[in-house]
């Protein structure tokens, strides 16, 4: 804001340390995203020491984040990409040149699973019948074939969308359906296995599920060359137990023999970028004070409809907690285009700049063009402190979505 920008200390904004964001971002248009590229850097470096204290290797998960401008920033610390489908694993071979390409879909598609052979070195099927289906076809392309498990433990709070462990869950392969669909012949076309359970979580709940996984199969995990651990370990937010998460690395080595692999999506760009808005209008409705901002929930970061989630705001605090709370929402025609409550020590004003952190990860790869909204700019803050445009858009980009003319 041009008025009360406090200095804000919290994580989210650690790559600012606390300067005035209106000072830094104030001649560029909004709304945009900015990518932090010291704090992406610091996040490799954990990434990158803790592969090399327990011979582990990390993943980039690029469904979190796939701004492949950075990718040869981040390639200085990860063993390579994983990739949701065809699209993705090309862009980590392409963009990754030399790093793995690790590949696990719910189900693959004939027409394209021959095309994935050319860009993916792993592939994980979800279900026996996807083994059956396309294991050999792998396995004579020389790829390294893997199968994803379900270790039926939920560990999540709140976040059910997230649970791959839930009741009914289509993700992952249970002991019962392998006990009854798993053959000799499927199971020597394995040189892996693959769970992925946690989203957001800490080390003690990734020991957990170990157990689990040991429990339900770890007399298949003897004959396995590698395991690998999925994502949603936040291994680079303040407090994450470190020591602990290379515990469970070492156990899985020592008792298994396997090549631990990690793929984290969010923990390689935690922190390390923001969106930059500016109050559009101020109005009230009863006693609720309501600011109109450029930059929307709906189409600029879903995940807090979806999740949903409050993303933190450079300077704002809870409604309640400063003398002025204001209702955030985008321009959309959608009702509940609504960012969250947020209190300020002086009014909003139209003109006014709002940052919120945290806002590299599932942004730029799922923001969309609902309402016609234009697709925000991508920035990158440079270690240097410039400022430099990775790419902008326009109208062509919201109008070749939805025609050929």
């Amino acid at each position: 804001m041009k008025k009360t920008f406090i200095p804000d200390e919290r994580p989210h904004f650690a790559g600012l340390s606390g300067q005035n964001p209106e000072k830094i971002f104030g001649g560029v248009k909004t709304p945009c995203y900015i990518i932090d590229e010291g704090m992406l850097r610091k996040n490799g470096k954990i990434m990158a020491d803790l592969a090399r204290r327990t011979g582990c290797k990390v993943l980039l998960a690029q469904k979190a984040f796939s701004n492949y401008d950075l990718y040869p920033l981040i390639s200085e610390y990860c063993a390579g990409t994983e990739a949701s489908g065809l699209y993705e694993a090309r862009l980590g071979a392409e963009e990754m040149p030399g790093r793995e390409v690790h590949v696990f879909c719910g189900a693959y598609r004939d027409d394209e699973f021959e095309s994935l052979l050319k860009y993916a070195d792993r592939i994980v099927f979800n279900s026996p019948r996807q083994l059956e289906k396309f294991g050999k076809m792998a396995k004579d392309a020389g790829k390294s074939v893997g199968i994803r498990i379900n270790p039926q433990l939920s560990t999540q709070e709140g976040h059910e969308i997230y649970d791959p462990c839930a009741p009914g869950s289509r993700l992952g392969t249970t002991r019962d359906q392998w006990n009854e669909k798993m053959t000799g012949k499927l199971i020597s076309l394995l040189d892996g296995l693959h769970f992925h359970t946690l989203c957001e979580q800490d080390s003690d709940d990734l020991e957990k599920t170990l157990k689990a996984v040991e429990k339900r199969f770890g007399d298949v995990l003897s004959k396995m060359k590698w395991l690998n651990f999925g994502g949603g370990h936040h291994i680079t937010r303040p407090g994450y137990d470190i020591a602990r998460l290379e515990r469970c690395i070492k156990y899985a080595q020592d008792k298994w023999g396997v090549q631990v692999y990690l793929e984290p999506g969010e923990a390689w760009a935690l922190n390390g970028g923001y969106l930059a808005s500016r109050v559009l209008d101020v109005l009230k409705n009863g006693d609720k004070n309501i600011a109109i901002l450029d930059a929307s929930a709906a189409c600029h970061m879903p995940d807090v409809l979806e999740m949903p989630y409050r993303p933190p705001l450079y300077g704002g605090g809870e409604a309640g907690e400063n003398a002025y709370t204001f209702r955030l929402g985008g321009p959309t025609c959608l009702a509940g285009d609504v960012i969250g409550d947020y209190s300020f020590p002086e009014p909003l004003e139209e003109g006014d700049m709002l940052l919120f952190g945290d806002m590299a990860i599932y942004t730029t790869c799922k923001n969309n063009t609902f309402n016609g909204m234009p697709l925000p700019e991508i920035l990158l803050l440079k270690e240097n402190g410039d400022i430099e445009s990775l790419v902008s858009f326009g109208y062509e980009d919201f109008k070749c979505r939805l025609g050929g003319k």
